[in-house]
């Protein structure tokens, strides 16, 4: 299929990783970087015309998909969670002479006021196809007047999360007994700071922890930075425990970190859900806790029993590659399914 692919295509973003998987799988999918329009680093303006649906970069955006759809005349465009996207842009997409399925993609809780805009919520009915990764979606979108919205499982890219050779000096800097990758929120702060105090030190990586006052305890050691590329599993791989706590915010059962963890090759312990159930066997392929006094047991068993998390994480790397939880087999299937 020829692929028009709209979203922003930065290192590191799984954004990236899906249009490389489209790619992979035969398709010729013509690239339209959004990021460039508004990158990242600029969070606030981003989200200020996000709320406005206002101004000239928002126009040029717009006006340049459909100058670029027009030249490439695709089957399907693809919308990465195309919050800047006019409603009309759509529509004058579908008009082009294949008339394009439209998909939107979005890894987030698109119920979220944080990953709303004006735009995207007129936009809804115009799209053949929502993805989610969000359970709650699935009928909320529908009451919204989506046409078709299909579930899919988040997903790991084989070229980045695999298990990668860990030196000495790369274990002293990145590694631990304990770790975690992630932004901060309030209840994840609660539970680093009751295994804190139950003295097992964890060391924490991404966004926000910084300007936090409440998390300060002399076990956790806060890195104070996000984790991009090469780095990202170079930490799983140097870390002994991964944590893995779900983003309250944004309801979620499962993220992508439930996948790329065990993909590296690392031992995961999760919270526990049903998805997680269904992803991985408890005690075989995971470790997952429904407390604090849970996952703080489980650590102090774990982290006396090297060979046993050996096993354990071995495993969830086998169940992610035997069940197919790549980008490419989770797009594979998705296409097969629709027919497309």
């Amino acid at each position: 299929m020829r692929i028009f692919y709209v979203g922003p295509l930065w290192q590191g973003n799984t954004c990236l990783q899906r249009y490389h998987a489209l790619s992979d799988l035969g398709h010729v999918v013509f690239p339209f970087d959004t990021e460039c329009y508004f990158p990242s680093k600029y969070r606030g303006i981003h989200t200020l015309i996000r709320k406005i649906a206002f101004g000239p970069r928002l126009w040029r955006l717009n006006n340049d998909i459909i100058a670029r759809a027009k030249e490439f005349n695709p089957d399907l465009i693809w919308v990465d969670k195309g919050l800047l996207i006019d409603p009309k842009t759509l529509k004058d997409c579908k008009r082009l002479p294949n008339s394009p399925i439209l998909i939107h993609y979005s890894p987030d809780d698109m119920m979220n006021l944080n990953n709303q805009s004006r735009f995207y919520l007129r936009s809804i009915p115009l799209y053949d196809i929502h993805i989610t990764t969000k359970t709650p979606n699935i009928e909320e979108l529908k009451g919204l007047r989506a046409k078709r919205v299909y579930f899919m499982d988040n997903a790991y890219c084989p070229a980045m999360h695999r298990p990668v050779p860990i030196a000495d000096v790369d274990r002293k800097m990145y590694g631990g007994y304990m770790g975690f990758i992630g932004s901060y929120e309030k209840e994840r702060s609660n539970s680093m700071i009751h295994v804190a105090k139950s003295g097992l030190q964890v060391r924490i990586w991404g966004p926000g922890w910084e300007n936090c006052n409440l998390v300060q305890h002399q076990n956790l050691l806060i890195e104070n930075r996000s984790l991009w590329r090469e780095e990202y599993a170079q930490v799983i791989c140097s870390t002994e425990l991964n944590l893995c706590f779900l983003r309250k915010v944004n309801r979620d059962t499962q993220t992508t970190r439930s996948i790329e963890i065990p993909a590296c090759g690392g031992f995961m312990v999760a919270e526990r859900t049903d998805e997680h159930l269904r992803l991985f066997k408890e005690d075989e392929e995971a470790v997952f806790f429904s407390s604090d006094v849970e996952l703080v047991e489980k650590l102090r068993y774990y982290i006396k029993r090297p060979e046993e998390r050996r096993r354990i994480a071995r495993a969830g790397r086998d169940r992610c590659l035997k069940s197919g939880y790549s980008n490419e087999n989770r797009l594979k299937v998705f296409f097969q399914e629709l027919g497309l």
